[in-house]
């Protein structure tokens, strides 16, 4: 069926696009965008969308789906609705999965699955080493061609300078972004939480923000020797910050990620011991969130991605230091954003959505991101005025620290190639 979204507010940052117009979208691609469209056609569903805002459909650049390997944590078919439920048209899915994504067959597994079983589009990240052990290199080139979208031992530092080198050299070859979880693993070992003064007085091991700025330094030196492109995830600290906008600033091929929960919540909320607030990199201080806020607002960060990491109950209710580190994203992904940063004066509303549309299809290479004519009608539609109380989740996992909080701007539409996934909250299949 073809569809006529009427009356909305479209942003489109791709097209610097912010106008109230209508989207007309025949065999599940965008036809026509213009004001005031009547259908001559007699198959056409109207979608009243008045007072909303219509957005290119979103895309999670950082996603744990758990297939294969762990689908009592998560699978392609629970993730990818949890991604419609949050107004996400596209999931990028991290590589340590059980086996790791480190080969061709991998690759494909994932995407026939998603094909068949998948809500929204899903795109695959392959692994940096084999079985992302840090001492070989998968075979890039096969990952590619494979259809992998970049390369990633995420979860996994890769702590060895001379395969970090060799990755951003042969992976330049491929056009494939190396995203970098950046840790080292001498400095946080055994900590569960961010150094300082909360870790001193809750007598938890601390994970100095050094760890992580120690190993972002290496790599900014790494890619600036080799050329390649590289894409540092879940960015945490202010001094993160400082390393990656000095980085642009030389014009060093780096761009950069960070997640919802490292904008609006500090270490402060560890003291309850609630393991949904155990994440990794940790929750850093005050000080380290006004940095991120600094950095989403002047273009230092590019992207803002969920690292949607699904556990179960019974993993995460044990003691702190026992319980798994993450926590799930992806349906409090556009909530998060309006109020914490649009409410708030640190992003307008076209600024924020260009975070989790346009830009991550630019660092990954994706045809997506734009309701330009012609493109698959990826789009989300999203009511600002909503408001929700945090309780229930489409994710096969519940391990969110953002349950009772009351958010505002909720997605009330998802489209995905023309195809409705998800309106007022209710999954289509």
């Amino acid at each position: 069926m073809n569809l006529l979204v009427k009356g909305a507010r479209v942003i489109d940052p791709s097209k610097k696009l912010d106008k109230k117009i209508d989207i007309l979208i025949e065999n599940g691609k965008i036809a026509k965008l213009s004001q005031n469209i009547l259908s001559k056609k007699a198959n056409v569903k109207v979608i009243d969308a008045k007072g909303k805002v219509v957005i290119p459909g979103i895309i999670d650049m950082h996603t744990h789906l758990r297939e294969p390997g762990r689908e009592d944590e998560e699978t392609i078919a629970t993730g990818t609705r949890a991604a419609a439920a949050g107004g996400v048209t596209s999931v990028v899915c991290m590589p340590n999965t059980q086996p790791v994504i480190d080969n061709q067959a991998q690759v494909e597994l994932i995407l026939n699955k998603a094909q068949k079983e998948g809500l929204v589009n899903v795109f695959v990240v392959g692994a940096i080493t084999k079985a992302s052990k840090g001492e070989e290199l998968a075979p890039i080139g096969e990952l590619q061609r494979a259809g992998a979208v970049a390369i990633s031992d995420d979860g996994n530092p890769v702590m060895n300078s001379q395969i970090m080198r060799r990755a951003l050299e042969y992976s330049k070859m491929f056009k494939l972004p190396v995203i970098s979880h950046c840790e080292d693993l001498d400095l946080s070992k055994d900590g569960v939480m961010n150094e300082g003064y909360n870790s001193t007085i809750l007598g938890l091991r601390g994970i100095p923000t050094e760890s992580e700025e120690i190993m972002i330094a290496r790599d900014i030196k790494l890619a600036q020797m080799t050329g390649g492109y590289l894409h540092i995830a879940h960015v945490s600290s202010k001094d993160s910050v400082n390393l990656i906008r000095k980085a642009k600033k030389q014009k060093i091929k780096v761009s950069c990620e960070t997640c919802p929960h490292y904008f609006t919540l500090s270490d402060d909320a560890v003291v309850t011991f609630d393991t949904n607030t155990k994440i990794k990199p940790p929750l850093r201080t005050k000080e380290d969130i006004r940095a991120i806020k600094q950095g989403i607002k002047d273009g230092t960060i590019d992207c803002i991605a969920t690292d949607h990491a699904p556990h179960l109950d019974m993993e995460k209710n044990q003691e702190y230091e026992l319980a798994p580190f993450g926590i799930i994203g992806l349906e409090t992904l556009v909530p998060l954003i309006i109020t914490e940063l649009v409410d708030k004066k640190v992003l307008s509303l076209p600024e924020a959505i260009k975070k989790v549309t346009i830009n991550p299809a630019r660092v990954l290479n994706l045809k997506k991101g734009t309701l330009s004519v012609g493109s698959n009608a990826d789009l989300t539609i999203i009511d600002l005025n909503l408001e929700k109380t945090i309780s229930t989740f489409m994710s096969k996992s519940k391990n969110s620290p953002f349950i009772g909080r009351k958010l505002k701007g909720f997605a009330i539409l998802t489209m995905v190639n023309g195809k409705i996934a998800m309106q007022d909250g209710k999954i289509s299949k």
